[in-house]
């Protein structure tokens, strides 16, 4: 079968998807079964990172280098999304995941920031230096025609979404109430306009929830986003807009339960397996009240409720009709697992119970060579996953893996340094993947045979 978009990411019926997923757990079967992928990979001269034939990469922005504002660019680059502009032009807006405490490491230096649209402050008054940069490229030469810090004030910018009316959705992984160090509540989504020059107004978009987020994708034929968090005991979010493409307007969150009340809700196969892989269950949702969660507990008011629990939902991605995200320490050897959620027809309106969206288990590694605490995530041209490592160990070995429509990983990449990737997504015109080295900040433009097919 030819492998595209489509194939991998929809397009097929809830029957041919069940048989199309029983040869996805292939990889997950056998222990470091490896798909050879786009071959092996050859040894970066510059130790930076190790990419197969064919594959090149530059370095189009570092840890402080001078921005177009006169600033630094930040430490700590995550979750990152890539926008066609009006004008021909490509963005990127990206994720910088600062503490309270790393304000030197952020795009002040040592100075105290004198600025108006600042989310929050320490009480000395300096800046809280999480946020987001803002990249406006060349589309044919790649060039950095203008960089500027775009969001400030927030805490531990994790990762995020772009949204189809093209904006970034900048989560908070954080959930540090207002008190001793700050002025102000964390654990909110901001969105921050792609093509907006300097720093947009950080207004918390409180109705999406308040939980230590991760990611987020939007369905654009619905405008449903779909939300990740980053707990051990995590919950699936839908935040259903009361309108369509402005989230500021409020909303309705949920957290998804399985259709079957009488089902185990744990999905995370931690001491048994709960949740085979490659099976598929209808899926129900639940109202979530007192979103704003002073007390940091939706997901235990959402788990006593029903909602299934998750191994650390991090990167969320939408492809063609459905989604899928990664829960970083799932599956019995807590290598990390991929589910994937296939919205109803009728995803958040009442005849949704006649026909319920599904989830499964797509994969779920048996061995830390195969596939090891996938993050971030994104889909290809040649429609397969491109997952980001993000390893918990003193020696890290982070790797950008692939994951073929048949559930088979294997190695796109291999990093030099001791950090992770993170926010990988692909320029408009499907020629160039862009990624960040978590820290120090590096983005990297890399080119290659993206659209090259293999079964």
């Amino acid at each position: 079968m030819k492998l595209n978009r489509r194939h991998f990411a929809g397009g097929l019926t809830a029957t041919a998807l069940a048989g199309f997923a029983a040869h996805g757990v292939m990889a997950g079967k056998n222990r470091a079964a490896m798909h050879p992928g786009f071959g092996p990979l050859k040894r970066d001269p510059d130790g930076l990172i190790d990419l197969p034939k064919d594959f090149s990469y530059r370095v189009i922005s570092r840890f402080r280098d001078r921005m177009s504002d006169g600033l630094r660019v930040p430490d700590r680059a995550d979750g990152m999304g890539c926008f066609a502009m009006p004008d021909g032009r490509i963005a990127l807006v990206r994720n910088h995941e600062l503490k309270i405490s790393d304000y030197d490491d952020g795009p002040f230096g040592r100075r105290v920031a004198q600025r108006a649209r600042v989310y929050d402050r320490t009480k000395d008054g300096k800046a809280v230096v999480g946020g987001t940069t803002t990249l406006m490229l060349n589309a044919d030469t790649l060039d950095v025609e203008r960089e500027h810090l775009s969001l400030v004030g927030t805490i531990r910018n994790c990762a995020g979404g772009t949204t189809p009316w093209g904006s970034w959705l900048s989560c908070e992984e954080d959930v540090t109430r207002a008190g001793r160090h700050v002025g102000r509540d964390h654990g909110w989504v901001f969105e921050v306009p792609a093509a907006h020059e300097g720093l947009v107004d950080p207004v918390p978009l409180k109705a999406m929830g308040r939980f230590n987020h991760e990611a987020a994708a939007v369905d654009p034929h619905t405008g449903i986003v779909y939300q990740t968090e980053d707990r051990g005991d995590s919950l699936f979010y839908r935040f259903i807009p009361d309108v369509p493409g402005k989230l500021a307007e409020g909303g309705k969150l949920q957290a998804l339960a399985f259709a079957d009340s009488k089902a185990d809700n744990d999905s995370r196969n931690w001491t048994e397996e709960k949740f085979r892989p490659g099976s598929w269950r209808f899926v129900r949702w639940i109202d979530m009240d007192d979103v704003e969660s002073p007390k940091d507990d939706l997901r235990m008011r959402g788990a006593e409720a029903g909602a299934v629990l998750f191994a650390r939902g991090e990167g969320i991605i939408h492809g063609d009709g459905e989604f899928y995200f990664c829960c970083t320490n799932g599956g019995a050897e807590k290598e990390g697992q991929i589910m994937r959620y296939r919205p109803s027809r009728f995803e958040g309106q009442a005849d949704e119970r006649s026909a319920p969206g599904l989830l499964q288990l797509f994969f779920e590694s048996t061995d830390r060579r195969q596939f090891s605490y996938g993050d971030n995530l994104t889909v290809a041209p040649n429609g397969h996953l491109i997952v980001c490592e993000d390893q918990y160990r003193p020696v890290v070995d982070n790797h950008l893996r692939g994951v073929t429509a048949r559930g088979e990983a294997y190695d796109l990449a291999r990093i030099r340094v001791q950090t992770e990737p993170a926010g990988a997504c692909f320029a408009p015109d499907g020629k160039t993947m862009f990624v960040n080295l978590y820290s120090p900040t590096m983005t990297l433009a890399i080119s290659g045979p993206w659209d090259r097919q293999f079964s």
